[in-house]
């Protein structure tokens, strides 16, 4: 597995408690994202390297920079349909382009003053954005926000075949630190190294709505 890890007690002493935060693992060159699929899809796309045979490309994909609100999400491989846990490698331009494009899925957050503008840039845009409330290892509610980013249209079929690097099936690894969790051991629990990402790009940093402390 190319992920580096850390241990979670270690990390969290950190990690920031509260506002929006894109919590990654990344360097110049890419960024770790997460997607969960049943064995159909996420099979093939680590046997082929690329996004194909059921996966969908009409339907918006979302992808989750941050590991643990990965596995709040597909209940760590548990979730139905969501059995296949991949370390997507993406590239951090490619990220950095999704972001530049996306519209705020909810009004509220949005930063437009009028909802019809709005609800048009919504429905033109190949890129919505999310911030939800993050989750420790038990699935309880933090104060800190979480991002996800969905794609579709042309950028689907980017993200698919152009964007990534390499594509890691972490779904044993997944399974190994449930267990962890499930014994509460938080003191063997092993999760990716993440820190908060800040882009050099300030209009980008306001657009996101980013903490830089």
């Amino acid at each position: 597995m190319k992920i580096e890890l850390d241990n979670y007690e270690n990390q969290v002493k950190h990690w920031p408690k509260e506002g929006y935060h894109i919590m990654a693992q990344y360097d110049h060159e890419k960024i770790i994202v997460y997607q969960a699929y049943r064995p159909e899809i996420g099979n093939f796309a680590v046997k082929e390297q690329y996004f194909g045979g059921a996966f969908s490309f009409n339907r918006m994909t979302w992808i989750k920079p941050n590991f643990l609100w990965m596995m709040y999400r597909n209940g760590w491989g548990q979730k139905e349909g969501q059995e296949i846990t991949l370390a997507i490698h993406l590239r951090i331009e490619a990220f950095i382009k999704y972001l530049k494009q996306s519209i705020y899925s909810s009004f509220q957050n949005s930063g437009f003053t009028d909802h019809h503008t709005w609800k048009h840039a919504l429905e033109s845009s190949s890129c919505r954005l999310q911030w939800d409330p993050d989750h420790d290892p038990y699935g309880q509610k933090l104060p800190r926000r979480a991002i996800q980013i969905g794609i579709r249209n042309e950028l689907i079929i980017q993200y698919s075949r152009e964007d990534i690097i390499e594509i890691e099936d972490i779904s044993p690894f997944v399974k190994e630190q449930h267990n962890h969790v499930k014994q509460n051991e938080l003191d063997m629990l092993l999760t990716p190294k993440e820190t908060p990402l800040i882009f050099d790009d300030t209009e980008l940093n306001v657009h996101l709505k980013i903490s830089n402390q």
